[in-house]
């Protein structure tokens, strides 16, 4: 899967936590500053994003997560493929 294929399905997980068109997210999207999630609401989505893509990601990563660009790589970075 690609990166920008990775974006368009973070996009369909994320609109269902924020009311964002999903054109306005990017790859630079921040997490915390841009989606305005906190800390349990970046875990809840860490679960979508989990179900979504068949991957467990270690809670260390979560708190490590900024962007969407950093989400793609922990999903790359824990995925059975």
């Amino acid at each position: 899967m690609t990166d920008q294929e990775m974006l368009e399905n973070l996009r369909e997980v994320i609109t269902e936590f924020v009311d964002m068109k999903p054109e306005e997210i990017t790859f630079d999207t921040n997490m915390r500053s841009d989606l305005g999630l906190n800390s349990l609401e970046l875990v809840n989505m860490a679960v979508a994003i989990e179900d979504k893509f068949g991957v467990e990601i270690p809670d260390r990563e979560v708190s490590r997560i900024e962007t969407l660009k950093d989400v793609i790589d922990v999903i790359r970075d824990y995925s059975e493929d």
